[in-house]
């Protein structure tokens, strides 16, 4: 209920009836949604403001670079021999790496609501190859007892594909966070575009030009043009000479006084919030300390990233995965670079784990990127074992 109503507050509902180009509802079909502010926002204007370019730049590179495995449940063994573990961990297919394919269909998902790519199988049915698709050539249908299936543009014609065969990522509600931020990225763009108006169609020094003759439209209309010639853009700064007693009287107009500057900052958190992301991580530092912006990237990794990483987990799972493999295998994500401290303190950390026999040396190693030594696999304390043979 909570989603339809978001849904249909924000015009997305998916109620059949006829729209003519003329009406303004046409525009969410082309990806141009209409603001308050008069700007219609879509993928492309979007990006342009450096706040979403961070925030989706971030959000999707970020999933791209953390490493997924496929692991099998009892003894969390790495399972390097199944096909699907090439697809989640080294390449998606010849020309794409599977880091690159994670990185496109987030990216997708966060522009235009979901990113999908094709399974390409064998004969035999095994996964061998994850192919990106373009988010305008797919229809995702719904069977009467809600089974979806997807209809995907081709040269020679639309295709059909069972969900088994389309890898599915989508966003909260499944609606682009551009969509449902528009009012704050336009609002953005509107500050963006007022400030830049200022500083290039303002003359300086800028004010009130008061003459005792009075002057027709064209000598006004001189007058501004040389104003603007002599102390605009790159004239601008200069000295001002008046004749024939006229006077200046400067305007004081401060971005302080408007509070452009407060409002801007307040726009990059707003456009933080639609991506749930901490501002910090936006490079917006006004209440930014050292010990805020460290909690803050844990923040990012539990709010931002997790149910992201919980929906690639169960994308590549239903996918490249049977019903009855997914009962003994699972694939999951390696956040631990997310979680790195300083090297004091990870060592720390380290240390009480293998005293208390819950990390053995190989695994330590392994967590440091070391290859494995000989004898490294026990569970044993080394701060009370001495490692050397009974005497005979």
């Amino acid at each position: 209920m909570a989603l339809t109503a978001i849904k249909k507050a924000l015009g997305l509902t998916t109620e059949k009836k006829s729209v003519t180009l003329t009406d303004p509802a046409a525009l969410a079909l082309f990806g141009v949604v209409p603001t308050t502010t008069g700007l219609s926002i879509g993928p492309g204007n979007a990006l342009r403001v450096p706040a979403v370019a961070c925030a989706v730049s971030l959000i999707s590179e970020t999933i791209g670079a953390l490493p997924a495995k496929l692991y099998q449940r009892e003894t969390k063994a790495t399972l390097r021999d199944h096909a699907a573990f090439r697809l989640v961990h080294d390449e998606a297919n010849e020309w794409t790496s599977a880091a690159q394919l994670r990185t496109d269909l987030t990216l997708d998902a966060l522009l235009h609501g979901a990113g999908h790519a094709q399974v390409i199988r064998l004969s035999d049915g095994t996964p061998y190859e994850l192919h990106r698709l373009e988010p305008g050539k797919v229809q995702e249908q719904f069977e009467p007892d809600g089974e979806p299936f997807y209809l995907i543009s081709t040269p020679e014609g639309q295709q059909r594909l069972t969900f088994r065969d389309v890898l599915t990522i989508k966003p909260f509600g499944g609606i682009s966070p551009i969509t449902l931020g528009r009012e704050a990225i336009a609002l953005a763009i509107a500050f963006e575009s007022h400030i830049g108006g200022v500083f290039a169609n303002g003359g300086r020094p800028s004010g009130v030009i008061r003459s005792p003759k009075i002057m027709d439209i064209e000598a006004k209309k001189k007058l501004a043009a040389s104003w603007f010639v002599g102390h605009g853009g790159k004239a601008a700064g200069g000295t001002a000479i008046l004749d024939e007693g006229m006077e200046y009287q400067q305007l004081s107009m401060t971005l302080a006084d408007q509070q452009f500057a407060e409002n801007r900052l307040e726009q990059i958190r707003e456009i933080a919030r639609v991506f749930r992301v901490p501002p910090t991580m936006l490079f917006e530092l006004t209440r930014g300390t050292w010990s805020n912006t460290e909690e803050m990237a844990r923040q990012f990794l539990q709010v931002t990233l997790k149910p992201w990483l919980t929906a690639w987990a169960w994308a590549y799972a239903r996918v490249l995965l049977s019903p009855e493999e997914r009962a003994d295998a699972y694939v999951e994500f390696v956040t631990d670079d997310l979680l790195t401290t300083d090297a004091a303190a990870r060592a720390t950390a380290y240390g009480q784990y293998r005293s208390m026999g819950a990390l053995t040396a190989n695994e330590v190693r392994a967590g440091l990127n070391l290859p494995p030594k000989d004898g490294g696999d026990r569970l044993e304390n080394p701060y009370t074992t001495t490692g050397k043979d009974k005497a005979a």
